[in-house]
């Protein structure tokens, strides 16, 4: 079947497609083929519009101009119902299924027909599919009882389903294991085989050289070129993506003299909701290493932070803090402003930049005196003003912003991620705590925050680090806690570990903790 697609028309030609949101130009006249029987991967720092590209094919928005070709014929995509019938589906980062239904259920959900489905001959359908392909997938199991990559499953299947020949994946390994990973790329391959065209939207160069047949560059919403993956790099394909040569070597000192800084013993925490989100954690942190936390999204992590910030209540167990000069402290049970009146520099950027970090309607100026301009000198050398540091921020990081006066809530994500960072550097820690500090980062922007990690380290500063991409985090840190279901699986030696070692760890929960 597989072989009387590959010879076909391309599966989408876009030619010259524009889209601008206000005086912001996301697409600038794209041309772009992708082809039946292959993996095409869609490259692109931070809003260089890769996604507004994607959304324009599976009719999430309508081009100002351009035209998209299907299966060599023009075609109009005004929704996503114009896009099912020409077998495009798209499967998006955030999943959108219902939490109380079954995967069949899900998969059936809006489709026209009969008004009473036989869900037991949806639910064969569903297995000959994920037979044919490779998924694991109950069709009976309920969403809220799934991992991510079952849901992910679903929402492939669902697409399959409904017929679709072209599927858009964006960033679909974000949330998975290397496990999970390596298996999601084993049904891409059999969906490749069965001549589906596949697109993935990533950032991840070395699954692009893994899994596509060819990689299309954007930047800047221009469209750069595309390449045969067999005859790029990783360094090849940052400098399309970036313009120019870019160093991709994290430095990385050996601690110099560590210090525990921080001794979070047997800490369980529990949510609004009853649900226990950290089961006995225990962790030492030392002053001069770097310390990455990874785990599967909401194992945990964010709970970890928080009560070390002050910002969760712990149920049970201690957090003890230990100044560079004077005695021990216990914080736990302490608010997070008599944290910061003892004088416990916890620098923290959070997980959601403007949920908690900054205030989106104040301008950068006004953002940097949220955070304690009080005496004392800042990272960048002397005492500065609020909007002297703004200005600093916006230069060193290259922040892109009209000016310091701009509200924050205007920025894109990665910028704002940018202020939320230098920040929080900027107040001279003791312990620095940063989760994801360079999602929907460029790589440029993600070595200037490495190195600025690195630099506080090499100060003496208590580094702690929750990231995603396992890569950077065996690259980065000095030593890696993975968290499983809110319990510690372990610490390893990063310098040691592997990638697959840890992915084991973030999926067993059944080592070590307690009931």
């Amino acid at each position: 079947m597989g072989e009387c697609w590959v010879n076909q028309a391309n599966a989408i030609e876009l030619k010259n497609l524009s889209k601008r949101f206000g005086k912001v130009v996301a697409n600038d006249k794209i041309n772009l083929t992708v082809r039946y029987g292959e993996i095409l991967a869609i490259l692109g720092e931070n809003g260089s519009g890769k996604t507004t590209l994607m959304n324009m094919i599976s009719g999430i928005y309508y081009p100002d101009e351009g035209q998209i070709f299907v299966g060599g014929e023009e075609v109009e995509i005004r929704s996503p119902r114009d896009a099912f019938p020409l077998g495009i589906g798209m499967i998006h980062q955030h999943f959108k299924l219902v939490d109380v239904l079954t995967a069949a259920e899900n998969i059936v959900l809006g489709l026209g027909g009969p008004t009473k489905m036989d869900i037991r001959q949806v639910a064969t359908k569903i297995n000959k599919l994920t037979d044919q392909y490779g998924f694991e997938l109950d069709p009976f199991k309920k969403i809220y009882e799934m991992s991510v990559s079952e849901k992910q499953t679903v929402e492939i299947v669902k697409m399959l389903y409904r017929g679709a020949n072209i599927l858009i994946l964006d960033e679909p390994t974000a949330v998975l294991t290397p496990q999970e990973t390596a298996k999601l790329f084993k049904v891409l391959r059999n969906m490749k085989a069965a001549g589906k065209a596949i697109v993935i939207i990533t950032h991840k160069l070395n699954e692009v050289l893994e899994i596509s047949d060819r990689v299309s560059v954007l930047r800047k919403g221009q469209y750069i070129g595309t390449v045969d993956t067999k005859d790029a790099s990783v360094l090849s394909l940052t400098e399309m993506m970036v313009g120019k040569k870019v160093e991709l070597n994290i430095e990385r000192d050996e601690p110099v003299n560590p210090v525990r800084r921080l001794e979070v013993k047997d800490v369980t925490c529990v949510n609004h909701e009853g649900v226990i989100t950290l089961n006995h954690a225990s962790v030492e942190v030392f002053g001069g290493e770097i310390l990455g936390i990874a785990g599967v999204a909401g194992s945990g992590q964010r709970d970890l932070l928080e009560a070390i910030a002050g910002l969760v209540h712990c149920e049970s167990g201690e957090i003890d803090y230990y100044p560079p000069e004077g005695k021990k402290t216990e914080i736990s049970g302490m608010s997070a402003v008599d944290i910061s009146r003892l004088g416990i520099k916890l620098s923290f950027v959070p997980e959601d930049r403007l949920g908690m970090g900054l205030v989106g309607p104040m301008d950068m100026v006004d953002n940097m005196m949220i955070r304690s301009y009080r005496k004392g000198g800042f990272f960048w050398a002397d005492r500065r003003s609020p909007r002297t540091l703004a200005e600093h921020i916006i230069k060193e990081l290259e922040v892109v912003t009209p000016g310091v006066s701009t509200p924050v809530g205007k920025l894109s994500g990665g910028n704002v991620q940018k202020v939320l960072v230098g920040r929080e550097i900027a107040s001279n820690p003791i312990v620095l705590m940063v989760a994801y500090p360079v999602r929907g980062l460029d790589i440029n922007s993600s070595y200037v925050i490495y190195n600025l990690l690195n630099e506080q380290k090499r100060r003496g500063v208590a580094v702690m680090c929750v990231g995603e991409d396992l890569d950077v985090l065996l690259a980065l840190c000095d030593r890696i806690m993975v968290l499983c279901d809110g319990r510690v699986q372990g610490v390893v030696d990063a310098r040691t570990a592997t990638k697959e070692q840890i992915g084991l760890m973030m999926t067993s929960s059944d080592k070590g903790g307690h009931d």
